[in-house]
């Protein structure tokens, strides 16, 4: 029995695992396809920030060929006006402008809590033709005190020079007429300029409260 041999029958155990002495980090920093499949898929939390009366909030830094898909989670996003349109829009030039072209859909379903009304729909007043105002995300916002919306939006390779930057996102809110409402909207920001920043808001008043995270995904 070689050498090599031999020391790796020395540290299998009875039950035929390993043991611990088996490895070090020599030999496991020249494993490199495992050091690689767990690198890829990894979600990395890049920031967090939390609203308080804030007027809105941006992510100007950590949007960059780091990642190629960033992920946003939104978490008890409460406007301090009643009914309104929470929204988001792109920036190129590092947040000094969110005015980025922009082509998207709007999709949603609701239920009130009187059993009375559900439906779905998609609603074309919501969405945009090359248009650089923002998009809304939810719409309808309620601002009483158990009121709220919550969701995620997902930004694909947005420091790209050559596509356009795509977007998924998928809310639920509490409106201010005692509805649940779930939108799904999509779109794109028309630019091949890289995209550094991102801004959220309520088209009008503040965001009372909530927090948002920002995740980048390998």
């Amino acid at each position: 029995m070689g050498t090599i041999t031999r020391s790796f029958a020395n540290n299998i155990g009875t039950s035929g695992i390993l043991k611990a002495g088996a490895f070090n980090n020599a030999s496991l920093n020249n494993v490199t396809a495992l050091n690689a499949a767990i690198a890829t898929g990894n979600m990395i939390l890049i920031s967090s920030q939390t609203a308080s009366a804030s007027a809105s909030i941006s992510f100007t830094t950590g949007i960059d060929s780091t990642y190629k898909e960033y992920q946003f989670y939104f978490i008890n996003i409460r406007p301090s006006v009643d009914s309104e349109n929470f929204v988001f829009n792109y920036s190129t030039d590092g947040g000094s402008n969110y005015n980025v072209t922009k082509t998207t859909t709007y999709g949603n379903a609701y239920h009130n809590e009187a059993d009375t009304n559900a439906i779905l729909a998609y609603e074309t007043v919501y969405d945009l033709a090359q248009s650089t105002a923002f998009h809304i995300l939810a719409d309808q916002v309620g601002n009483g005190a158990d009121e709220c919306t919550a969701g995620t939006l997902q930004v694909f390779n947005p420091s790209s020079t050559t596509y356009v930057k795509h977007f998924i996102s998928n809310f639920n809110g509490y409106l201010g007429s005692d509805y649940t409402r779930n939108y799904f909207t999509a779109g794109y920001g028309n630019t091949t300029s890289a995209v550094n920043a991102i801004q959220f808001k309520f088209a009008s008043g503040n965001i009372t409260d909530g927090t948002i995270l920002m995740y980048g995904i390998k």
